[in-house]
């Protein structure tokens, strides 16, 4: 049965769809620490957080220095510090669940973007390849090339990664050498700044 012609609003609605049930399955599948680090991570790093703990900390402060009596915690407020550094060692490790998790979901993304990269390289190169028998089996005339024929072949990806890892190792050499360069340039001007002070006759000091 022949499929009917799809609009591109209705394509893209699927793929949204895609997506936002790949996001429900991530979420769904959260333990329940890092449900808890997500929900204080986002509690955290919002404005109703900010606003809420600054207005602590000027009461607390603003109590404790107008107050006549009953200072429960005067100046320098060691308590206050004390609240403010078990707050800064629990919210790191929470904060970093949380960032583990995500950064986790971006690797998963990028797998999955890689394998279809790959695939769709694949079946760009069947296709090439398909055409070009078609165009040899129908006698039609074909722009002889080196890369028509290059295109065609299977892309070898551990050589490509082996060439990139050349290629910036052959950068970061240059850098070093441009950086040592101007070490060496600005160690020689020093050191002539330094002769011509040395040089310069006591009465013009």
């Amino acid at each position: 049965m022949k499929e009917p012609n799809r609009s591109i609003d209705e394509l893209t609605g699927r793929n949204v769809a895609i997506i936002a049930e790949m996001e429900k399955e991530a979420a769904r599948v959260r333990t329940r620490g890092e449900r808890l680090a997500d929900r204080l991570a986002a509690w955290m790093g919002s404005w109703a957080f900010l606003i809420t703990q600054s207005v602590i900390l000027i009461a607390w402060i603003g109590l404790n220095v107008l107050a006549w009596s009953n200072r429960w915690d005067p100046y320098p407020f060691i308590l206050l510090n004390l609240a403010l550094s078990f707050q800064s060692a629990y919210a790191a490790p929470i904060l970093m669940i949380s960032q583990n998790r995500q950064a986790k979901l971006s690797e998963r993304r990028n797998h999955l973007d890689l394998q279809i990269n790959m695939l769709a390289e694949q079946e760009t190169t069947e296709v090439l390849r398909l055409l070009h028998l078609l165009c040899e089996r129908a006698g039609v005339e074909q722009v002889k090339g080196r890369s028509s024929r290059a295109l065609e072949q299977e892309t070898k990806h551990a050589e490509i990664l082996k060439q990139i890892d050349g290629e910036m190792e052959d950068v970061k050499q240059v850098n070093g050498e441009i950086q040592g360069r101007a070490k060496d340039d600005t160690l020689a001007m020093r050191k002539r700044a330094a002769a011509d002070r040395d040089q310069t006759p006591a009465d013009d000091r």
